[in-house]
């Protein structure tokens, strides 16, 4: 077991531990701790090895940046709250690359240090745009505009393609992106027939085009037509660099790298990349397309031969008789993109780890509109997978599939959501459903939410000392929560906007699989290419730690054959194959029958919930138990998806299993029941929380209870006089530690049977 009462192990200088601390004294008189971090057995694969702590978000405003302006912050949450890492951005029109910034966050995080919170800050290159600008200024985003105008057959026709910006959380009160020149990149016309542009019609007439105006306002072209042009269409395609680095930038991980170590000298538990991506554009248009000189380099190496500029004009519009091609550039184009993504956040992984430390935190979500509709695929290409952290971490009201996916994706025990809505009472019901979905809340303060008070708007009532009673979790969980099933989309058509799922990654199959109770993780088919999702050696298809009973192929057109091959090396295995969705083209736009390919074992399915309701038949002969049921939740405004109730039972894949309710009461229900664990019974009387994990020789090993009155497991029983808050497990040299959360007296006399180590925790008191 292991911990620091100052700081946080995620930090590059250890202090001193509060179980060491708690053990020079005697359990009876031990001042009790906010918060601690005990070591977890079986975390081989994780470079954290610790239990994961109590996360809050702080964001930056003008206060912040006052003579000793943090300090409010830091003073009210180490009182009225349990957070241990604070993950910290700016609000406010300053760049991080600016001396004075910096020296104001290590103050703030050598503060912070000294009342047991460490700061994960964000060093994102967005919040360094100027002096990126400054420094490479030919290395810019673009978005290519087309637009389209009738020539005429004598004179000249004119059009002007006006420029566009943006905006997100990172322009709250800085300069949004908005651009800075406008370029007329090429021109084009062609003959538009009944079933759009003609064969071989097409022709670049940006030769014989003139700039009129070409500003970061707008692009005028004037075109002069001739007998030639009559009946004819052309199509201005301008480009536009905005205020943010280009995807593609060439010193742009260097740069980002160079903002990391510039913070090397101040005490931060790691450093924050926050929905990385392209700038965020609601109902994009494919008509409006990413684009850089760097990114059309990138796609002829990928392509040697092939011109981005004209294949957008293929992508974008279409032409008759090359819709299999039109296909394939897309198909490319877009896989090209959300690798780069991927790309940069495992540089930025890298470079914290090399700054703070193998144990330092990467965060935040890669996450943006949270969900996977068409927001977000032109948004990072749903790069979420390959967005390297050691925590699985999401935003919002990202479906519990995807945060589950990604919890074995990183061999994390746990999964932590960005939380926010509009109402503490929300808060306190998700509370109880993240728990049974396997994850915790990084707590965002209340939003939509008067700015001035952030700081507080959290604070008052029941709802983090219900956190605290969920926490003990923390401390005997060593696995994530168990999915039986794997939705694995197609993730070249979910992308791709000719195809027949733009945007649909099986969202129907695995909703209708977490309603009745089998957890199902979501997976793109990339994990495939990338050797993440493979035929374990037991002959189950396998992600991470988890194996599945069952696997859908959801949407296969535009795969590569090599996911046919995995499939068919998986059909002699373990795992119940079934489909959805036909197969018909390759990747490169070749034909591809899909039904030959894929193995005749994976059973075809109709449609999303016929699918669901034939794999929880298969389920169900196998003799796999349903966990809690799940209903249509969605979170400040955001679209809904399958989410467990507050209240329930869910295993882990340690062998835990867990009952929380929080239905009716934000601290937690009275629980009062006999579960079956390993095949043993254990009865338990508690409030909110109940988790029991038992050896193979049917020994208790873990639990965890709040308000616990009775347990009952094989050889142990504890009867309390008076309830508490209770943690208990056995370490690496098989001794029982104790966590008592709350309580004020001398350890039960029950308790201090099974070990005389113990560590009090204390619950932060709630702001009035």
């Amino acid at each position: 077991m292991s911990g620091t009462r100052t700081g946080v192990l995620l930090a590059a200088a250890v202090l001193p531990s509060p179980c060491s601390q708690a053990a020079e004294q005697t359990a009876e008189n031990a001042k009790p701790v906010r918060s601690i971090r005990v070591e977890l057995p079986h975390q081989e694969h994780n470079a954290i090895k610790q239990s994961w702590p109590g996360i809050g978000c702080w964001f930056w405003t003008k206060d912040e940046f006052e003579p000793e302006g943090y300090k409010r912050f830091l003073d009210l949450h180490e009182k009225h709250s349990a957070f241990r890492l604070l993950t910290t951005s700016i609000r406010h029109p300053v760049e991080v690359t600016d001396p004075k910034v910096h020296d104001q966050i290590k103050r703030a995080a050598l503060y912070a240090r000294d009342r047991d919170m460490q700061i994960v800050m964000d060093l994102d290159v967005r919040l360094a745009r100027q002096a990126f600008k400054d420094r490479y200024p030919e290395e810019l985003q673009e978005l290519l505009r087309l637009r389209e105008v009738a020539l005429k057959d004598a004179g000249e026709v004119s059009l002007a393609v006006e420029s566009i910006g943006f905006g997100d959380h990172y322009t709250f009160a800085a300069p949004p992106y908005n651009p800075v020149s406008g370029r007329l990149v090429r021109v084009y016309s062609w003959i538009a027939g009944p079933q759009g542009i003609e064969p071989d019609s097409v022709q670049d007439i940006t030769g014989r085009c003139k700039v009129v105006e070409a500003t970061a306002k707008g692009v005028k072209v004037s075109i002069p037509c001739g007998d030639q042009d009559k009946g004819r269409t052309a199509c201005v395609l301008a480009g536009f660099s905005l205020f943010t680095p280009d995807v593609f930038a060439p010193h742009l991980t260097e740069f980002e790298r160079g903002i990391v170590k510039q913070y090397a000298d101040v005490p931060l538990a790691g450093a924050c990349k926050d929905e990385w991506g392209f700038p965020g554009r609601f109902g994009p248009r494919t008509d409006d397309l990413w684009f850089s000189g760097f990114m059309a380099e990138a796609y002829a190496k990928r392509r040697p031969g092939r011109d981005l500029v004209r294949d957008m004009l293929l992508m974008s519009k279409g032409e008759k008789g090359r819709e299999n091609e039109r296909a394939a550039a897309i198909n490319h184009s877009m896989e090209m993109n959300w690798q780069r993504n991927g790309e940069i956040e495992a540089e930025f992984y890298a470079a914290v780890k090399d700054v703070f430390g193998a144990e330092a935190m990467v965060a935040t979500h890669p996450t943006w509109f949270s969900f996977p509709d068409k927001n977000e695929v032109f948004k990072n290409g749903l790069d979420w997978w390959a967005a390297k952290r050691d925590l699985a971490q999401t935003d919002e009201a990202a479906p519990f599939c995807a945060r589950t996916a990604l919890a074995k994706k990183w061999h994390a025990p746990l999964w932590y959501n960005m939380y926010y809505d509009r109402a503490l009472k929300l808060y306190e019901e998700d509370i109880w459903r993240h728990a049974l979905g396997g994850g915790r809340i990084n707590f965002h303060p209340l939003w939509p939410h008067p700015v001035e008070k952030l700081r507080t708007a959290l604070l008052g009532g029941p709802l983090l000392q219900a956190d605290c009673r969920i926490r003990l979790l923390n401390y005997i969980s060593t696995a994530c929560v168990d999915c039986p099933v794997a939705v694995v989309f197609g993730h070249p058509c979910a992308v791709n906007w000719t195809g027949p799922a733009l945007a649909d990654v099986g969202l129907g199959v695995s909703n209708g699989l977490w309603q009745e109770g089998f957890y199902a993780d979501l997976i793109p088919s990339s994990e495939i290419a990338s050797g993440n999702l493979k035929l374990g050696e037991d002959g189950c298809i396998q992600y991470g730690p988890q194996r599945y009973a069952a696997a859908v192929l959801y949407h296969p057109q535009y795969e590569r054959p090599a996911v046919a091959e995995f499939f068919r090396k998986c059909a002699a295995g373990k795992t119940a194959l079934f489909r959805v969705g036909e197969w018909s083209v390759d990747f490169d736009g070749q034909p591809f029958d899909g039904k030959a390919g894929l193995p005749a074992e994976m059973k075809a399915a109709g449609d999303g919930a016929s699918c669901a309701r034939e794999v929880i038949a298969q389920l169900k002969a196998a003799g796999i138990e349903p966990q809690t049921p799940c209903t249509m939740r969605g979170a400040a405004g955001y679209p809904a998806s399958m989410m467990p109730r507050p209240s329930g039972q869910c295993r882990l894949l340690d062998g835990t299993v867990i009952i929380a309710s929080g239905e009716k009461d934000a601290m937690g229900d009275p629980i009062q029941k006999t579960i079956t664990v390993s095949g043993c019974p254990v009865s338990v009387d508690a409030i909110g929380i109940a988790a029991a994990r038992l050896g193979k020789d049917g020994k208790l090993q873990a639990l965890a209870c709040g308000g616990l009155k009775s347990f009952k497991a094989g050889e142990v029983t504890i009867e309390l006089a008076e309830r508490a808050d209770v943690a208990l497990w056995r370490d690496k040299a098989g001794s029982w530690r104790g966590i008592l959360q709350g309580y004020d007296g001398p350890v039960p006399e029950a308790l201090a049977k099974i070990t005389a180590d113990w560590t009090r925790l204390s619950v932060p008191v709630p702001l009035k």
